[in-house]
């Protein structure tokens, strides 16, 4: 076991730290304050201290305009961390720390990966000169930062020649308490994505108190054998007497960490809230506790999107690869991609998910163009359309990287082969951004018609892989499909070579499906009946297109004779209805849940671009109904107004997340904006003004971006004044723009009180404006004991409190 400390922000405060002034160049300029807190916690039990870097990036020094001394302030940090622990506790350990950039990526914002890559890297790289033990990345709540981040510090590691024995990086999300991080994320998704990548250390801090996050932890553990790590606050803040205080004392603290130690964590210490009293308390506690043992987890084949987990193998249900995100062959698919569209794309997605694709095959091969920059747009905008997993199905490397880059998740690559040029080229990137890999028996001049040679083959591509580092669990293997037409034999050496592969490795198996009937009539009959044979033969996840009739029945029909349909549930669930001698066509029964684009009803179309994304559709939708002389107010209210209720809806419910909210939020901008172009009167339909800013104090403005862009694609004028602001300049703003709506927000506990000071200034100044407070330390009761009028616990509910508001102004 190991003990960190507790908050530092809070400490410095303490002693000294002024408004407006870096923290961080404290290191600089007020070292001994910063080895007097390191001395504290080394005198209260701490194993290992975080230097005083939390906000030390490049990015978030820009707010000081210290962006160019992020070495200087990194290295000093460590070396007082050093003195403090030469003086008071030598057998301590330094821990570096690396806290959020307070910026999205693309597509959720407007930073780049490499931009992220490159700040993170800047700063571990000082780190690591400085001689720390450890690399922590804290506070994150979107696993493609943290993604960023750690690659960033991976490298900085091999580049110093250290190993992880030398330097541990530590991975700690934070997560609200849904049990998600802000953009959607569970425990155990973060875990698996960050694990597969190279981190050392998983864990959770900040945001929820010992008891909230303690199942949270459980779920960590339930993926990982992974050391984990967990700094959980004093309990969620309150305000009291116009000061934020955590209700833990140093004395219950102590023991409700013995929940957390027995659910799997082994590094344990604080973050706000606490002090070298709790550090204390959580390290005696600890250390007269025997934990109970961590149950080993046997390691399984994985892929995860943003916010879904999916296990493939022999031991679970057979799964299916949808196909149908391929130009090849689809000449249509093909000029829309070469015009720049994706709408048929992303209404294959959706098609496919809705016929019971697990995982979205993405290929972008476009004869004459260039893979990679349509490959980054397809992945942008699937990885916010759908929850579904991703297989990358590229032969092209540039392609390849920027997808796996990009995706927020654990993806498929779909494939390497055996030909020197493919595993050069894509086993190093399957290590490096922790994909799971698909293995074809396939090598230069060299294709394998006996099932025994490309077992053969599949087995040296195997060894391969296990020389760039990668793991049985990541690999999976392709038995080679060939047409029926090549010759007769070619069905049954497929099918063997599927129980070869059981029998020798037990991976999973992945085969597209279509390949046994090219040329052949009556293809999907074909289809249906080898799916069949294969998912026997040790076939775990075909590739095929979910939306062919006879191919889906085979495949529910087979799942459920292989018994992995308790009580044949699906299988009636999809089927029961039909009458035996008549069956649907090659189109599988829409579902509830699927927003429909074929409706005649105009505003139904409208309704379902927004639920479903479709930015680009619904320009066209809007311009055909004003034609059609629909009154504007009826595409707002009947149209996309209720479209964004459905969706508030569902993500209120954790059927929808952030990146989801956020697309249809932009759909609808995009048809207010037609609306306004084509009709400059209907300005009138602004649904009114409402400003927002961070409070004085507070430099954070994630949040605060989050729910300005969701209130202007709502049809608000947003008057944005950034973060730090001072009340005077929050009230004067109001008086300018007439604003009946205020928004003001807080992340940092220290800076909750200007919540109160901003409301007081409002009522000073005899504004009648209504006051909505929100942030991720903001609750309802601190929300009433400030005096705001309107708590908004995230986006969605603001968007719907200023709905009802101005709704009572008409």
């Amino acid at each position: 076991m190991y003990i960190f400390d507790g908050a530092m922000g809070t400490m410095l405060q303490a002693a000294g730290l002024e408004e407006g002034y870096c923290p961080e160049l404290f290191n600089v300029e007020r070292p001994e304050v910063v080895k007097n807190i390191h001395a504290q916690y080394l005198q209260h039990g701490s194993d290992v201290i975080t230097t005083n870097t939390f906000g030390a990036c490049g990015l978030k020094l820009e707010d000081y305009d210290l962006q160019d001394r992020v070495k200087e302030i990194n290295i000093a940090a460590v070396k007082v961390a050093k003195e403090a622990i030469a003086e008071f506790k030598p057998s301590a350990r330094v821990a570096g720390s690396m806290g959020p950039t307070g910026r999205f990526l693309q597509p959720l914002g407007n930073m780049s990966f490499d931009d992220i890559y490159d700040t993170y890297k800047e700063q571990a790289d000082a780190l690591i000169e400085g001689g720390v033990d450890f690399i922590i990345i804290e506070t994150i709540i979107d696993v493609q930062e943290m993604r960023a981040a750690l690659l960033a510090s991976l490298d900085a590691r091999n580049e110093a020649e250290k190993t992880k024995e030398d330097v541990q990086i530590i991975c700690q999300f934070s997560f609200s308490e849904d049990g998600r991080t802000i953009t959607g994320t569970p425990p155990a998704v973060a875990a698996t994505i960050v694990e597969a990548i190279g981190a050392d250390i998983i864990g959770i801090n900040c945001s929820l108190g010992p008891e909230q996050i303690t199942p949270l932890i459980e779920e960590i553990a339930s993926v990982t054998n992974l050391p984990i790590s967990c700094q959980p606050n004093a309990g969620m803040p309150q305000l009291i007497n116009k000061q934020t205080v955590f209700p833990l004392t140093a004395e219950e603290m102590g023991p409700l960490m013995l929940d957390i130690v027995d659910a799997g964590a082994s590094y344990v210490g604080g973050c706000c809230g606490t002090t070298p009293a709790h550090i204390q308390s959580i390290s005696n506690a600890v250390k007269a506790h025997t934990p109970k043992e961590r149950a080993y987890i046997e390691p399984k084949t994985i892929i995860t999107s943003r916010t879904k987990l999916l296990e493939l193998g022999h031991n679970v249900k057979p799964l299916i690869i949808g196909e149908r995100i391929n130009p090849t062959g689809r000449k249509v698919l093909a000029q829309e991609l070469r015009d720049g569209s994706f709408i048929r794309v992303k209404r294959d997605a959706l098609d496919q998910v809705e016929a019971g694709a697990d995982i979205l095959d993405v290929n972008m091969g476009v004869a004459g163009m260039d893979q990679t920059p349509l490959m980054e747009k397809a992945i942008f905008e699937l990885s916010m359309l759908v929850e579904t997993p991703l297989s990358i199905d590229t032969l092209d490397p540039a392609a390849m990287e920027v997808a796996l880059k990009n995706y927020p998740g654990r993806a498929l690559i779909n494939s390497v082969n055996g030909e020197e040029e493919s595993i050069t080229h894509v086993m190093p990137l399957a290590k490096r951004y922790g994909a799971a890999l698909l293995c074809l028996p396939l090598s230069s001049g060299d294709l394998p018609e006996k099932a025994e040679d490309r077992v053969a083959l599949a087995e040296s591509i195997v060894n391969r892989a296990y020389n760039y580092g990668l793991q049985p669990h990541d690999l999976l293997l392709d038995p080679l499909v060939l047409t029926l037409a090549s010759g007769e034999d070619s069905a049954r050496q497929t099918l063997k070579t599927l129980r070869l592969y059981k029998e020798k490795f037990g991976f999973p198996t992945v085969m597209g499906l279509s390949n046994i009937s090219f040329g052949m009539p009556q293809r999907p009959y074909l289809n249906g009946q080898f799916l069949t044979m294969a998912l026997a033969s040790g076939l775990t996840t075909p590739i095929m297109n979910p939306l062919n009739y006879a191919a889906k029945k085979a495949f529910v029909s087979s799942s459920t004779l292989l018994g992995w349909d308790p009580g044949s549930a699906e299988f009636i669930k999809e089927y029961g209805y039909e009458d035996e001698t008549t069956a649907p066509g090659n189109a599988a029964p829409k579902g509830p849940d699927k927003a429909s684009f074929d409706s005649n009803d105009p505003l139904a179309n409208i309704r379902a671009c927004v639920e479903q994304g479709e930015k680009e559709a619904i320009v066209e939708l809007v311009k055909k109904a004003l034609a059609d002389g629909m009154d504007p107010l009826d595409i707002t209210k009947k149209g996309l107004s209720e479209a964004m209720n459905v969706v508030g809806d569902k993500f209120g419910s954790g059927k929808l997340f952030l990146p989801q909210v956020m697309l249809a939020a932009e759909t609808m901008q995009a048809a207010f904006n037609t609306i306004k172009e084509i009709i400059p009167a209907s300005d009138s339909l602004d649904k009114g003004t409402v400003v927002v800013a961070t409070v004085k104090g507070d430099i954070h403005d994630l949040g605060k971006n989050i729910v300005a862009a969701l209130l202007e694609n709502n049809g608000y004028k947003i008057v944005d004044l950034g973060k730090d602001v001072d009340p005077e300049v929050i009230v004067q703003a109001i008086k300018d723009n007439k604003a009946a709506l205020v928004g003001i927000c807080s992340l940092m506990t220290t800076t909750m009180p200007q919540i109160d000071n901003t409301i007081a200034a409002i009522r000073a100044a005899g504004l009648k404006t209504k006051v909505m407070v929100g942030g991720a330390v903001v609750s309802q009761d601190y929300a009433d004991q400030a005096g705001a009028d309107i708590y908004a616990k995230d986006g969605i509910a603001a968007v719907n409190h200023a709905n009802d508001f101005f709704e009572t102004l008409k």
